[in-house]
């Protein structure tokens, strides 16, 4: 696909700005988001946390025609299989919850069940293990995860460590356009937008502004 991809998340909340959309109906916005142009969908399968389930996955799933990411605490071999079983076509690996061996582990059984793995890094040295994992897929997420707070240089910053041979992908802080213009020009594939489509007014203009840039 020309331009920008736009990964586009079912989201009903998050543990840093709580509700943002609690009642969405996930088939309702998986088609919104289609019809905007998003290449994939993202899921939020975690409860607890996010609000999200495996039932929002499905749902989304059967309603559009496009690929599916599990998006949860991938954080054992049965995590991945659960991602299979679900329905999902992509599994999300977060390379600071893994030490080595689980990400080339679990990335391995993911390729083996006929997954395909977004291998989320925050920094050189995380990509550098995505890559030892044989990583096709990298998303550099801008979000520190332990305090919650958006670098939005930061995707700027790693885009010169991603090999131009694997996909690459923005995640986090992209509030509109103008921000996945600038990811686009870094040299971003792809990015991954949760708040800010599910709180647009009209999630299929907001995707397709942003494919646009």
């Amino acid at each position: 696909m020309d331009g920008l991809a736009v990964i586009s998340e079912v989201k009903r909340r998050s543990p840093s700005k709580g509700d943002l959309k609690a009642d969405l109906d996930p088939a309702e916005l998986a088609g919104s988001y289609a019809a905007g142009g998003a290449t994939c969908l993202s899921v939020l399968t975690d409860v607890d946390h996010f609000g999200g389930s495996p039932q929002d996955l499905q749902a989304a799933r059967s309603a559009v025609g496009v690929p599916v990411i599990r998006k949860d605490f991938t954080v054992s071999a049965h995590d991945v299989l659960d991602a299979r079983i679900m329905g999902a076509d992509c599994v999300l690996l977060i390379a600071a919850a893994l030490d080595n061996a689980e990400l080339v582990d679990f990335h391995a059984l993911a390729i083996e069940v006929g997954l395909d793995v977004l291998v989320e890094t925050h920094d050189e040295a995380e990509v550098e293990r995505a890559l030892i994992a044989d990583a096709t897929m990298i998303g550099v997420n801008q979000r520190d995860l332990v305090t919650f707070e958006v670098d939005t240089d930061r995707a700027v910053r790693v885009a010169s460590f991603l090999p131009a041979d694997v996909v690459r992908v923005a995640e986090s802080g992209v509030a509109g356009p103008e921000d996945a213009g600038v990811l686009h020009r870094a040299g971003y594939d792809a990015v991954l937008v949760g708040e800010a489509l599910v709180r647009s007014g009209d999630p299929a203009a907001a995707v397709a502004a942003m494919r646009a840039a």
